[in-house]
Formats: C-alpha cells, sequence, structure tokens
C-alpha cells in the first residue's frame, strides 16, 4: 500500500489564497493516483521502486496525471507498505547485496 499527501494549487487567473476541490474532483483523483499508483509499483521490482521513491518522482507523475482534473501541489509519498511477503530467493538476495568482503572458509575466518 502506497499512501501520499496532496493539497490543492491555485487556479490560472485565480485572486483569493485557498482553494478547494468538490467531492466529484476529489474522487476522480483519487481514483487517478490509485491508477498511477498500480501502474508504477506492479510493473517493477523492489529496487527499482526504492530508485523512483527516492527522487519523488512518483509524486510528480500524480501531478501531471491529475492536472486535468484539478491542479495539486506539493504531492509527496508518504508511507509505503508491504501487503504480502515475498517469496524468498537466496540467490537474487545475494546477486543485490553482492560479495559482502571477501572470500571466507568454512570456519567463517
Amino acid at each position: 500500500a502506497v499512501v501520499s499527501t496532496q493539497s490543492t494549487g491555485k487556479l490560472p487567473k485565480q485572486i483569493k489564497k485557498t482553494s478547494y476541490a468538490q467531492r466529484s474532483q476529489v474522487r476522480a483523483i483519487r481514483r487517478k493516483m490509485k491508477d498511477t499508483m498500480t501502474k508504477q509499483v506492479a510493473g517493477d521490482d523492489l529496487m527499482a521502486l526504492v530508485h523512483k521513491l527516492i527522487p519523488d518522482s512518483i509524486g510528480k507523475d500524480f501531478e501531471k496525471e491529475c492536472l486535468d482534473i484539478f491542479p495539486l501541489h506539493d504531492v509527496h509519498v508518504r508511507k509505503v507498505k508491504v501487503l504480502k511477503k515475498p517469496k524468498f530467493d537466496l540467490g537474487r538476495l545475494l546477486d543485490l547485496h553482492g560479495e559482502m568482503g571477501g572470500a571466507t572458509d568454512e570456519m567463517g575466518e
């Protein structure tokens, strides 16, 4: 599960400081963000997802996707939670972490 926070932005040529989205716009934004999240998360492995989360590129994608519904700003991914435990593969784990230190013998030295 991915949790994000966002704020509504001003419309073009707006004078007042606050702007609020209507309920139907909020539902449409949530639906679009859910689709974007599942598309971003489901297609990649864990390392690729981490590389997307660090520069906050997913937040920028949310802003672009929802621009036609209502302008957003300060969109950030706040929390990522693993819902299903992945299958354990020792070979893949060693590939991710590489060789830690030098070679060891049977005694661990």
